[in-house]
């Protein structure tokens, strides 16, 4: 009986002492990825108080037509709905990262209306992200047909 007991007390104490694992951290390439799938959600929804938060103040932001928004002229061409992204698919995504700096390359299925003209893209983009503080933003972005 009184090894029945010692043993019972034992494992409670084994077991009070138990600590859960740490959280597992969100490393950086998972961290862009779902802040790039983020931002293009944004665009679809035309969420522009998460577009004005993902994107840096400086952003350049260039279409395969060759026309180039800035963050304003972003934020202002989905309000006025002269672009309306109706939906933004990756596929091949690689991101390259390099301190406080990446790039994301990936092919994009795009289907947007622009002045009043519907069209679907299957766009080569290249876009730059730059890390401030715990947070990725948008710097610059380049597309190709």
């Amino acid at each position: 009986m009184k090894k029945l007991l010692f043993i019972a007390l034992l494992l409670n104490v084994v077991f009070a002492n138990a600590q859960p694992a740490p959280p597992l951290r969100e490393t950086d390439e998972e961290k862009l990825t779902a802040t790039l799938k983020e931002f293009h959600q944004a665009l679809v929804n035309k969420n522009t108080i998460s577009i004005n938060q993902q994107t840096d103040k400086a952003l350049s932001y260039g279409h395969s037509n060759g026309w180039v928004e800035t963050k304003a002229d972003m934020i202002k061409n989905l309000e006025t709905g002269y672009m309306n992204y109706h939906s933004y698919k990756e596929d091949s995504l690689q991101l390259r990262i390099n301190g406080n700096m990446a790039n994301a390359r990936f092919v994009a299925d795009i289907n947007v209306t622009m002045n009043g003209k519907e069209g679907t893209y299957h766009l080569k983009v290249l876009e730059v992200w730059i890390r401030k503080g715990k947070r990725w933003l948008l710097f610059a972005r380049q597309a190709l047909r």
